[in-house]
């Protein structure tokens, strides 16, 4: 079974939501997983940014890029 908990910070985890955990698990082995939101880095930013530049015209849609992955790599 797979199961997520979106929190908006640690302060958020109470003891009626381990309480549950352990209840729904019992003596299951559980992971944690916590994850840390990052901002971009600049070169990102830098990325994006010309790419925000770029001719509208040289687009391609999603179908072609699909198509071209699977032409390419076998997907």
């Amino acid at each position: 079974m797979h199961t997520t908990f979106h929190l908006n910070s640690a302060q958020d985890i109470s003891s009626d939501l381990l309480d549950a955990i352990k209840a729904a698990y019992k003596s299951k082995p559980i992971t944690i997983i916590v994850e840390e939101e990052e901002d971009l880095s600049q070169e990102m930013k830098i990325i994006l940014d010309n790419r925000l530049q770029e001719d509208e015209s040289t687009y391609i849609t999603a179908k072609e890029s699909v198509d071209m992955l699977k032409k390419s790599y076998g997907l």
